[in-house]
């Protein structure tokens, strides 16, 4: 037995009627405890890959492991009752007649048949999500937090070999969705439970998760750590969608970079093609300094309470974004000038 739990090997998915594939030649592992975010737009094949995962949907070609056993190819389906998987839903999908207690142990009486068994492993399910004393109300009395931690109840409580969570913070509250997001995290970092979870949430991705995966027109675009995915984008769109870095376009002096708001030194370069590029700079790594020459304005400032965060103006109306200490603020209409340190500029090619 290996460590890697999930293992998918050249999926691809095309839907009849749709233009291009769902998901294109998928290949990636997931070690047995670990958090997957699978981070990206609308329509980027997330939600696709999960469904294939969990059994809803069969790939074209490809193979999809489970534990070391195979449970998908085009020629091989083993139906999703049969994968260990629990699946945590956008909607809670919860049985409005039935308790918290009930909707708990749905999924249990389909494997233990002992009503007092049944019983402890309820409790102790409610209990992992923290809502002891409610297993006797009904859905329409808790609020939407208290729904999705039944959820999770029900989908911890038979010990799924893989929890699958799709968007299942979306329609909650922002302060809601913060404090869940880290309570489902120690949840299944608790219970050592391997976990798949889908969002387009960038946060949300980077704090759940102990791997990110970045989809895009179904496509794996990278696969790396949170930190590794934020600080060592392999493409413009991950940097872009990831890291909310701003982008000038540049052409190659030498050692230096030149932008229309100054020259940049770059310690890394990916994947260049010729003597022009786009230099990366993410909001928190642009320094300004207020200067009367300075090549950028200031148009407009937003205290978010541990830091402002500028909006500067270019000569060509680009807008760029800094995010700066509150120690010292800038006026709108204030000229400023750019830096940058070396190692944390990146240049792609545009």
């Amino acid at each position: 037995m290996t460590d890697k739990l999930v293992q998918l090997e050249g999926v691809s998915k095309q839907f009849s009627k749709a233009q291009t594939a769902a998901l294109k030649n998928i290949t990636l592992n997931l070690e047995r405890g670990k958090i997957l975010a699978l981070l990206g737009p609308s329509g980027c094949g997330k939600t696709t890959l999960l469904r294939s995962i969990a059994g809803f949907e069969q790939p074209d070609s490809g193979t999809i492991s489970l534990a070391d056993k195979p449970v998908a190819s085009p020629n091989f389906y083993v139906p999703p009752e049969q994968r260990r998987v629990g699946m945590v839903f956008q909607e809670f999908a919860l049985f409005p007649h039935l308790t918290v207690g009930e909707n708990v142990a749905f999924g249990l009486k389909q494997k233990v048949k002992q009503p007092a068994l049944i019983k402890a492993e309820v409790l102790d399910a409610i209990a992992l999500v923290g809502l002891e004393g409610l297993q006797n109300r009904y859905p329409h009395e808790l609020s939407g937090g208290q729904r999705q931690r039944v959820a999770l109840a029900r989908a911890l409580a038979p010990r799924p070999v893989l929890m699958l969570l799709d968007e299942p913070l979306s329609n909650l509250d922002l302060q809601v969705r913060i404090y869940l997001r880290n309570e489902i995290r120690k949840i299944l970092k608790a219970t050592e439970t391997t976990a798949i979870f889908v969002t387009h949430d960038r946060e949300e991705a980077l704090a759940i998760s102990d791997v990110v995966g970045v989809m895009r027109d179904g496509h794996l675009e990278q696969l790396d750590t949170p930190e590794g995915v934020y600080q060592e984008p392999t493409s413009r769109f991950v940097a872009q969608f990831v890291t909310q870095a701003n982008f000038l376009w540049a052409k190659r002096n030498g050692k230096l970079w030149e932008t229309e708001v100054g020259c940049f030194e770059a310690s890394t370069v990916s994947n260049l093609v010729g003597e022009t590029g786009e230099v990366m700079i993410r909001e928190e790594d642009l320094a300004i300094e207020p200067n009367d020459s300075g090549t950028a304005t200031v148009r407009d400032r937003q205290f978010l309470g541990r830091e402002n965060r500028y909006c500067l103006l270019t000569p060509s109306g680009q807008e760029l974004h800094a995010r700066t200490p509150v120690s010292a603020s800038l006026p709108v209409g204030a000229r400023v000038q750019l830096s940058v340190m070396p190692e944390r500029l990146k240049i792609f090619s545009n």
